[in-house]
């Protein structure tokens, strides 16, 4: 059954309620209707930034990567679940150089977002064209990277989102191995777990940890809705003194 008041809807499921795409029981929200849903919402509606200012409010106060993890291009923007991955230097090579990375990047599930932990590493490019190409196909959203990138043409040609430190032309063989994935990491220095919500924008890359990522998106959406009223006072010429006093954020 559909209900509506306002600009609100509830769609009754059994004993369960869906209002705003998030579920509700007798005990309270207890999540988003789907995680789809609920990334669309980010996508939509968030950034980087107010997630990062209600992170603070919640005492979550260093959750962006290292601000030099940048978008390939300008516009890409990734959000989902954290796909770890970490990786060491080495100066040999193996008999099957790749088998850490083909392991990895097959496992990917939809939604996940790649986090590689290279511990900034410039030695070699650990992510390229063909690793890209294999985890859009499995689902996965983007790729984040706290050392070096390679075919960043390539890949921006498949409009697939990647954030790294930089560029290197030289392949990762003999020069860096996987030695696990679906782990905790510090990438960027930030520690990520597997399932974390990966956000990035132009603003750089943040990481929400799963413990709280329900709540910090309703909050967002609500300090959003907060500065859009904010905007509208400045339009109208109202000082920001006014409205601090009035909505407390700024």
């Amino acid at each position: 059954m559909l209900c509506q008041a306002g600009n609100l809807f509830l769609l009754t499921k059994g004993r369960k309620h869906i209002f705003n795409n998030r579920i509700i029981s007798r005990r309270g929200i207890i999540g988003f209707e789907n995680e789809q849903k609920m990334f669309n919402i980010m996508r939509k509606k968030l950034y980087t930034a107010v997630c990062c200012d209600v992170m603070d409010d919640l005492g979550f106060r260093r959750q962006a990567l290292n601000c030099n993890i940048r978008p390939i291009s300008k516009n890409n923007i990734v959000m989902g679940r954290a796909k770890t991955i970490l990786s060491t230097e080495t100066h040999e090579i193996y008999d099957n150089p790749y088998e850490g990375e083909i392991k990895a990047v097959d496992s990917i599930k939809k939604n996940e977002v790649v986090v590689i932990k290279t511990g900034k590493s410039e030695y070699s490019g650990v992510w390229g064209e063909l690793l890209s190409m294999a985890a859009m196909v499995r689902g996965a959203n983007g790729a984040i990277i706290d050392g070096y990138s390679r075919d960043i043409k390539k890949i921006k040609e498949i409009n697939f989102p990647v954030f790294t430190a930089g560029f290197s032309p030289l392949d990762s063989k003999g020069r860096s191995k996987i030695i696990d994935f679906d782990c905790p990491i510090i990438c960027g220095g930030v520690e990520i777990n597997p399932g974390d919500i990966i956000f990035g924008d132009y603003d750089g890359v943040i990481s929400i940890p799963k413990s709280i990522a329900e709540k910090v998106i309703v909050m967002a959406q609500n300090k959003v809705e907060k500065e859009n009223m904010i905007k509208e006072g400045i339009y109208n010429g109202k000082y920001l003194d006014e409205l601090y006093n009035e909505y407390g954020i700024l």
